[in-house]
């Protein structure tokens, strides 16, 4: 008889978070949610842990966990923790066995490590956690014997198209770009871009952050960042190519100029049953891949002018050490003044860079190193505006 696998989820009410749950819905059979986490949502959180029915639960607050226990009245009362513990909790539950970390931010870091040395495996959607601390996640996932599984839908291509070869075969990584809600506009015509119009993206129904993430190309940084680490790849042998249809949501080069492409239409419910189900796949209800309607596939070079935080992501990258920490929590900082309106579209990238100059790198980080030169970034981009 086939067993259950059960989940902790962590960023239930985001986008990834609720596609997981709707992966979940469609496979019982397969899936239970045994934990779950979310931030400030409490009114949609209600509604998932009435209808999955965790065992723990926890919120960004005190004051949201007051709300949540008065919202679920008399019914599914599950235990509720609050805050960065509360996180970490969630993520170590004991009866889960794999850990869905969809946080935004480097948030994710803690209770990421935490998971880890629970012996969880771990399904990853939060880019900042490899971006902030790469070095010491994938360090102590391999201490540990920790599979950590992608769920960004570049990195799963890439993961899918490396099964059964050896690594040491592999040439390069390509990650595929859509160019995000401003991929036909010109650096002039960005300087009066609105949030509004930021946030429309033309592929993917993704959060607030993530979408602005794409549309200034930070997105895809992160990503080549994300895939040093994942896949153990230099610099130099990831590239990134702009494709606009989102079908081809990766490639994989050998060195005898085979090239494994993984494609499909764009819905993170693939990536993520792939994760949760791995090695095997389940049926899922989607539209399927009809290449015939299509008609055809575009591909462009990256234009590092256009992009400039692409760009700093790779000189940042190689620096390494803290400074993708700093990157990261800049980017985080100068998002959150974009969105509230503080500063323009194109700020984005004065904030971004500035601080990333300002910092005096720290090799081979510890964790309070890390988290240290996160600390200062965002006090330093905030004193920038």
């Amino acid at each position: 008889m086939k067993s259950v696998k059960k989940i902790a989820l962590l960023g239930s009410t985001g986008s990834i978070g609720t596609s997981t749950l709707e992966v979940v819905e469609q496979h019982p059979e397969d899936f239970a949610v045994v934990a779950m986490a979310a931030g400030t949502n409490v009114e949609l959180f209600a509604k998932q842990v009435e209808k999955f029915r965790p065992e723990l639960v926890s919120v960004g607050s005190e004051q949201a966990a007051v709300q949540l226990r008065e919202q679920l009245g008399s019914g599914h009362k599950p235990e509720i923790v609050f805050g960065s513990a509360g996180l970490e909790l969630v993520a170590c539950h004991d009866a889960a066995s794999f850990v869905m970390t969809a946080v935004v931010g480097s948030v994710g870091v803690a209770p990421t490590l935490a998971a880890i040395e629970a012996g969880k495996t771990i399904g990853l959607a939060n880019k900042e956690t490899l971006v902030s601390a790469g070095p010491v996640v994938m360090k102590r996932a391999k201490e540990k014997g920790v599979a950590i599984i992608p769920v960004d839908s570049e990195h799963s291509a890439v993961f899918q198209c490396l099964q059964g070869e050896r690594a040491e075969d592999v040439a390069r990584i390509i990650l595929t770009a859509s160019g995000g809600s401003f991929r036909h506009l010109s650096r002039e015509e960005l300087q009066q871009v609105t949030v509004e119009q930021a946030l429309a993206h033309p592929n993917w129904s993704m959060g607030a952050k993530i979408t602005i993430d794409s549309a200034t190309m930070m997105n895809k940084g992160f990503e080549v960042i994300e895939a040093h680490w994942l896949f153990d790849m230099p610099y130099e042998h990831i590239d990134c190519v702009l494709h606009y249809e989102s079908i081809v949501h990766s490639m994989v080069e050998y060195k005898d100029r085979a090239v494994m492409a993984q494609l499909g239409t764009p819905d993170m419910k693939v990536p993520i049953q792939y994760a949760m189900g791995y090695p095997g796949r389940q049926n899922l209800s989607t539209e399927p891949l009809d290449l015939v309607k299509i008609g055809s596939l575009h591909f462009a070079a990256m234009d590092f002018e256009r992009y400039p935080l692409l760009q700093l992501a790779y000189e940042c990258g190689r620096a390494g050490g803290t400074h993708t920490a700093v990157l990261n929590a800049a980017n985080e900082v100068a998002v959150d003044l974009f969105l509230k309106g503080a500063i323009a579209f194109l700020d984005i990238e004065k904030v971004v860079r500035q601080t990333c100059e300002a910092h005096e790198g720290v090799h081979n980080p510890e964790l309070d190193e890390i988290f240290a030169a996160d600390q200062w970034a965002r006090a330093h981009a905030l004193a920038s505006v």
